[in-house]
């Protein structure tokens, strides 16, 4: 058996950054998270969102590449979100998503921040680095 210890900080934001992610969309969402990161033997260790932007903590297997983990993870929860007859606006990710490394010494640090999204963002108390998405945000 292979022993692995790879971490990653996973950030994406909804389709034009829309505040889509609420309500009954934010808890399919979270169940379907969990359960698509079973299914790929993907460890969740914090998750939190608000509500046009997501941000994951978890350990990936070697075996999958962030790409695709993302692609399966986003894929899973639009498809599922889009499920409901909530007469909403139809859900969609943007494209990319942030991917940081994070060692094992800053784990906690970091699902703390993921887990506390709202509150952060609420108090204005951001991290930029924990924030971005793509190469073309500052």
């Amino acid at each position: 058996m292979t022993y692995w210890r790879l971490h990653y900080h996973l950030i994406w934001g909804t389709f034009e950054r829309q505040p889509l992610l609420i309500g009954e969309r934010e808890k399919i969402f979270y169940g379907v998270l969990y359960n698509k990161a079973k299914e790929l033997d993907v460890k969740i260790h914090a998750a939190g969102n608000v509500d046009d932007h997501a941000h994951i903590v978890c350990s990936v297997p070697p075996r999958l590449s962030i790409a695709e983990v993302v692609r399966q993870l986003k894929g899973a929860s639009s498809f599922a979100i889009n499920q409901l007859s909530d007469g909403g606006e139809k859900f969609h990710w943007q494209v990319g998503y942030g991917a940081l490394s994070v060692s094992e010494r800053n784990l906690e640090q970091v699902m703390a921040y993921a887990a506390r999204q709202k509150e952060h963002h609420r108090d204005d108390k951001l991290v930029a680095i924990y924030e971005k998405i793509d190469s073309e945000e500052a």
